[in-house]
């Protein structure tokens, strides 16, 4: 098991890609932490662990909330004594142009994935640097390269936890942790399913999302958990990449 012992802080472990990678990890022998507002669904991802053999605890937090992540680390210190591994995979869109997006809903954009990302980071560090070493996982966007219509809240915050990762590479390196960006193309999860309603003609959409990549289908949850589990055990990463696009950007 790649992940004997140690323990993982997933955010928006209740579904999509956050819940795929906790199954994965659970499986490769971590002990789970999953933050998620929906308190049903962390829940029933625990159950999920636990029917596998593991262990999961919950928090029900808003990952942008400027002390929830201070509070839920503490608790999660006090339970497993460790953190080793931290994927922040919290997010959501809004769509629209810079036009069309409310002030209040590019707030609440930047407020999850940036604010989040870097919450988390925040209080994550201090118990890595103790132990000596740790990874950070964060998670952008193939539209963050490619950019994209209609999405400009979302596509920009993307943006802006690439360069987050990258400098908290360099600041974090000799405390033995090592901090990496996951970047998903079109992955089959609610938030895609959400992002297709919105348009005038969702099917035609689809369609569009999937014939733009290379493989002609859309990512599985489980293909993205397959490359966090690659960056949070790979020991001479840091500060990179990886892109799990199905070809979108070689296209």
């Amino acid at each position: 098991m790649k992940l004997q012992e140690q323990v993982a802080v997933i955010t928006g472990g209740g579904s999509g890609i956050g819940r795929a990678t906790a199954l994965l990890f659970a499986r490769e022998g971590a002990k789970l932490a999953l933050v998620d507002r929906d308190a049903a669904a962390a829940e029933a991802v625990a159950a999920e662990i636990a029917a596998l053999g593991g262990e999961a605890m919950t928090r029900c937090s808003d990952v942008g909330a400027p002390d929830a992540a201070a509070v839920d680390a503490a608790a999660i210190l006090a339970r497993f004594g460790r953190i080793d591994l931290l994927y922040a995979a919290a997010g959501f869109s809004v769509g629209g142009t810079v036009l069309t997006t409310a002030p209040e809903d590019w707030d609440a954009v930047f407020r999850v994935h940036v604010g989040g990302t870097w919450l988390w980071a925040r209080a994550v560090i201090p118990a890595m640097q103790r132990q000596g070493g740790g990874a950070i996982i964060t998670t952008s966007s193939q539209l963050a390269f490619a950019g994209g219509a209609g999405n400009s809240a979302y596509i920009a915050a993307k943006g802006a936890i690439l360069g987050l990762t990258r400098t908290m590479a360099l600041d974090f390196a000799a405390d033995g942790i090592r901090v990496n960006a996951v970047v998903p193309g079109a992955i089959d999860t609610p938030l895609l399913r959400r992002s297709f309603e919105r348009r005038p003609d969702p099917a035609a959409a689809m369609e569009t999302s999937r014939n733009r990549h290379a493989m002609k289908r859309f990512g599985q949850a489980e293909e993205v958990a397959e490359a966090v589990l690659h960056l949070a055990t790979a020991g001479f990463t840091t500060g990179t990449t990886l892109v799990v696009d199905g070809g979108w950007l070689a296209a």
